[in-house]
């Protein structure tokens, strides 16, 4: 199995909905984001299965050193080694990569956050840096773009906390903000004994209308003359809003279960957003 073929098969397990945008990419850069999907995939799984944390540090430590072997050296691992081409070409910076590690261990330190702006560090670094790479590797002309990168990578992963409450919580993690948590009358034995109170939901509607709010900021910052190279990002909002927009309507009993949707109705959305962006 080649390297790249490695990537692919690890970015089509994951059944993600940024899997469904990587098609309408030209070749190159859509086995560049394939690679960074899997960089991304096989550090969040170091320590989503690893019930070690010491364990899961070393192994970030590891993959920190073949991160370093990619810029400089003859990296083991084949998603490392998939990406010795692709930061070349496409100049991604070492230190966005590192940031992504750091991101990850951040679970394995810190199963809560006591305000927005503690959590808004994680966002940055599991997403909104995710997006920085991205915006260089669809291409841009225009800085201001990276505006639009961060602040979308910030609404995708609010979109996913949303999402998890329920999942994650049986992972004993809480990525609601404590203080907004005690502003609502919510407390961490109601997330974590999935109790789905009045209190509850008037938070969630809260958490729900700040990640629309990073939505629309973020597309407030993209430029016209960078909306073309940007398409696929844009596919993946429509996708992940369409994800939002599914917890609102189910009743937002994300507690106990999770919304996804069918693949069908991914290429659906990724094509609509093709053909209107």
């Amino acid at each position: 199995m080649t390297p790249d073929q490695y990537c692919q098969d690890k970015a089509a397990s994951s059944g993600s909905s940024f899997t469904s945008s990587f098609r309408f990419l030209s070749q190159d850069r859509r086995r560049a984001m394939t690679a960074l999907y899997a960089f991304c995939r096989e550090v969040d799984d170091v320590v989503d299965e690893c019930s070690d944390a010491n364990v899961a540090r070393t192994t970030l430590n590891w993959w920190r050193n073949e991160v370093a072997a990619v810029y400089g050296g003859k990296p083991r691992h084949p998603v490392c080694q998939a990406l010795v081409p692709i930061v070349k070409q496409f100049k991604l910076p070492q230190e966005h990569l590192l940031e992504i590690i750091d991101g990850m261990e951040m679970d394995l330190d810190q199963p809560r956050y006591a305000d927005f702006k503690s959590l808004q560090l994680y966002c940055y670094r599991v997403a909104s840096v995710v997006g920085l790479l991205s915006a260089e590797i669809f291409g841009y002309s225009d800085r201001q773009t990276l505006k639009y990168a961060h602040d979308l990578g910030i609404a995708f992963q609010l979109t996913n906390i949303i999402r998890d409450v329920g999942e994650d919580a049986r992972r004993n993690r809480i990525y609601l903000p404590m203080d907004e948590m005690q502003q609502f009358g919510v407390t961490a034995a109601d997330i974590l004994n999935a109790r789905e109170t009045e209190n509850f939901h008037k938070l969630m509607a809260y958490q729900i209308e700040r990640a629309r709010q990073y939505y629309r900021q973020a597309f407030d910052h993209l430029p016209v003359v960078d909306r073309k190279t940007q398409r696929t990002g844009l596919i993946m909002a429509e996708i992940y809003q369409a994800v939002l927009d599914e917890v609102v309507a189910s009743g937002c009993h994300v507690l106990k279960e999770r919304v996804s949707l069918t693949t069908r109705y991914k290429l659906w959305l990724a094509f609509k957003a093709w053909l209107k962006n």
